[in-house]
């Protein structure tokens, strides 16, 4: 706006002349026209003036405060600062330069920089005030500073060019030095070097941070929804809207409660504390559908009031692996308690292996004294049949118990089956009907077939056993399927093809309870003396000495379902497979040695008294000459003693302190010629190969037939 000119309304007055008459004042109110317009332009102008000098002070005050900022700043900082001009004039210095570069009056004043830089260094250090004028900062390290004889100062030199303006508003050029003093600081060198990198970019960060936070908040993997002081959802990030299947525009403005029912008892600890875990709770999602999910709050308080953070962890996976877990935990324990069972079962049977020997070798013995077709005869037979079925019934117990693989071949599981049928029909009740349906194309397995049949044979009874007297159903049939991930991590298979046999009855089913224990050994739902509980066990036995596995579905009034799982045997598993050698009739010589006169020479040892006894008596029947022995050391020293005397030694495997293997090695180092048997009722595979491996040449399993004993050492006296 132009300035008006006074000249019109007050005229230079003339001193020589007397005044004139004053007029008569006129109020504002009087004036007008251009005066009026006049009038108001000059008080714009004053209230424009006014303006501008208040924004002027109030720059003024603003600058001075800047200036004292800097000067406190200057002098505060714990560094040696100055401010050189272009000509290597100092032109200010805080206290600490001061202290630094002259701390004594007499050294040389900080009047300028240059002289106190070492010769050797001022080509870096005037390079640096170049580099400085040019990019506006520069760096010099280790610059030596000579303060004074016999002393300096090895520090960093950091350069900052500064502009201001002169009073003659001319570009003045001034830079900002620093020298970090490298002696007591050497330490904290780099971590004042991070220190300014992290104050350079401290404004850059702070203009990221929200979009890091953001960032940080859409990757989460928990669902994080955040809730103002109303309890509307401000914030709901990518998992939250995935979780509880709601979109994100969808959610935001909604009360927590939503999705959160317990909402209220997630707000209460708002005054309590500023964060807490609340475990576990149950949310809903935008369907309603139910979630277990894990919950923890944050709260903060800021000027516009608080915001909640809640922390959502689904829990589904969790829960899921948890079941799994606890499965698998239980079959695990199932398995310890079947594995701590058939330890105990086979050591019992062991026991009571050497109890049928004795009973049924004296049977034998009793039945040859006593002419056929009396009471005694008669008696004789009753107590041999049921030795046998005692017999059975051990070896049906260390099928169980035994944790050595079978001896396996390639088996058609079809022709398996169907012997199974041709047995079952036989004393199959008339009211149950047996279908089977096993396609003859399936592939073959590995497996013992005398042990693949006893297992489908103990279903198929069990099945009859549980239809009882009404009128039933049993369904055999058999396909090649590859069992899903759960079912193998469930039965302990590997992965690969199986041949699943599956037995189906509609008897009266199982409850959960039966189902646990069905496996147990001696656990029977049947009256007293119609079961004795091994079928099943048995069953669990075999399909663990195959690799495979046994699966049950069954609910009480549905009937049952056992699938037997058996690998399919392939080209390399069956061209690996031993040679079975072909069985060699025994033969039945004199027990006379070649070429002399004197009879055969048995040594048989064992710890039972029982078992000895019989043996010799069988064996001398048939004119062998027998030595027992009780004691493994002392048939030791007898065979030390005589080693010629002896033409066969049988001897038990388990003895207490002096193994049958140790009886074994010793006699084969007093004499390697001496035929040697191993007898047991428990031989697994690694007896087996080390009874081998030790010269024995045959294994004898008891209880066993008085035949079957007496011809293998009939075999092995005469040289077989």
């Amino acid at each position: 706006m132009s300035r008006p000119d006074l000249s019109l309304l007050f005229p230079a007055a003339e001193p020589a002349s007397p005044p004139p008459e004053q007029p008569e004042r006129r109020g504002p109110q009087r004036a007008s026209g251009d005066v009026a317009e006049l009038i108001a332009q000059l008080r714009a102008s004053q209230a424009e003036l006014e303006a501008q000098n208040q924004v002027l002070r109030y720059s003024q005050a603003a600058a001075e405060s800047a200036s004292e900022r800097f000067e406190a700043l200057f002098s505060s900082v714990p560094l040696s600062l100055m401010v050189v001009d272009e000509h290597d004039m100092v032109v200010q210095a805080n206290s600490m330069a001061q202290r630094s570069f002259q701390p004594r009056e007499t050294d040389r004043p900080l009047t300028a920089l240059m002289p106190f830089v070492s010769d050797s260094h001022a080509p870096r250090v005037r390079e640096a005030f170049d580099q400085a004028r040019a990019m506006g900062t520069a760096e010099a390290t280790e610059v030596v500073f000579h303060i004074s004889e016999g002393r300096h100062i090895t520090g960093d030199l950091h350069i900052a060019r500064i502009e201001s303006r002169s009073e003659q508003d001319a570009p003045l050029t001034q830079f900002l030095c620093a020298v970090i003093d490298q002696g007591p600081l050497l330490a904290e060198r780099q971590a004042l070097q991070r220190s300014a990198q992290e104050l350079q970019e401290r404004n850059v960060q702070l203009h990221t941070s929200e979009r890091r936070l953001e960032a940080v908040i859409n990757s989460a993997l928990d669902a994080i929804i955040c809730v103002d002081q109303h309890e509307r959802i401000t914030v709901f990030n990518p998992t939250a809207a995935m979780l509880f299947q709601c979109a994100t525009s969808d959610a935001l403005g909604s009360p927590l409660s939503r999705f959160l029912p317990e909402a209220q008892q997630v707000l209460a600890f708002a005054q309590l504390t500023t964060q807490a875990a609340l475990g576990e709770m149950t949310a809903l999602t935008a369907s309603g559908r139910e979630l277990a999910v894990e919950i923890s709050v944050s709260f903060e308080r800021h000027a516009e009031g608080e915001t909640t953070t809640v922390f959502a962890r689904d829990l589904t996976a969790r829960k899921r692996e948890e079941a799994r877990r606890n499965a698998l935990e239980g079959q695990l324990r199932e398995s310890h308690k079947m594995q701590a069972v058939g330890t105990m079962a086979g050591g019992i049977a062991h026991d009571f292996n050497n109890i049928l020997h004795a009973i049924l070798g004296n049977v034998e013995l009793a039945k040859a004294d006593c002419p056929p077709g009396t009471p005694m005869y008669e008696s004789l037979l009753e107590i041999d049949k049921a030795g046998r079925r005692a017999r059975d019934l051990v070896r049906q117990i260390l099928t169980f118990s035994r944790n050595e693989p079978p001896k396996r071949a390639a088996v058609t599981l079809a022709e398996v089956v169907h012997d199974t049928e041709r047995l079952l029909r036989v004393t199959l009740p008339p009211e149950i009907e047996l279908t089977v349906h096993v396609p003859p194309d399936l592939p073959p397995v590995l497996a013992d077939a005398t042990q693949v049949e006893q297992a489908v044979l103990n279903l198929c009874t069990n099945a009859v056993h549980a239809i009882g007297s009404r009128r039933g159903r049993i369904r055999v049939d058999a396909a090649l399927i590859q069992p899903d991930q759960r079912m193998r991590e469930s039965l302990g298979l590997s992965a690969g093809d199986y041949v699943a046999v599956r037995v189906h009855d509609n008897g009266p089913g199982m409850d959960a309870a039966t189902q646990s224990r069905i496996f147990e050994p001696f656990f029977t739902t049947k009256p007293v003396g119609q079961g004795t509980g091994l079928g099943l066990a048995v069953v669990h036995g075999v399909m663990r000495t195959h690799g495979g596995g046994v699966d049950v579905h069954s609910a009480p009034g549905e009937g049952s379902r056992f699938t037997l799982y058996f690998p399919v045997a392939s080209y390399t598993m069956v061209a690996a497979l031993p040679e079975v050698p072909a069985p060699v009739a025994p033969a039945s010589p004199p027990a006379v040695a070649p070429a002399t006169d004197r009879l055969l020479h048995v040594m048989y040892v064992d710890d039972d008294q029982a078992l000895v006894f019989l043996v010799q008596r069988l064996l001398r029947r048939r004119g062998y000459e027998v030595s027992g022995f009780t004691d493994p050391h002392q048939a030791t020293d007898a065979l030390q003693a005589h080693p010629e005397r002896y033409d066969l030694l049988v001897t038990d495997y388990n003895m207490p302190g002096y193994s049958g293997l140790d009886l074994v090695r010793a006699a084969r180092t007093i004499r390697s010629d001496l035929p040697v048997a191993l007898a047991s009722g428990y031989v697994t595979a690694e007896i087996e190969q080390a009874a081998l491996a030790e010269g024995a040449r045959a294994l004898i399993h008891k209880p066993n037939d008085v035949e079957e004993l007496c011809a293998t050492v009939d075999r092995l006296a005469h040289g077989g």
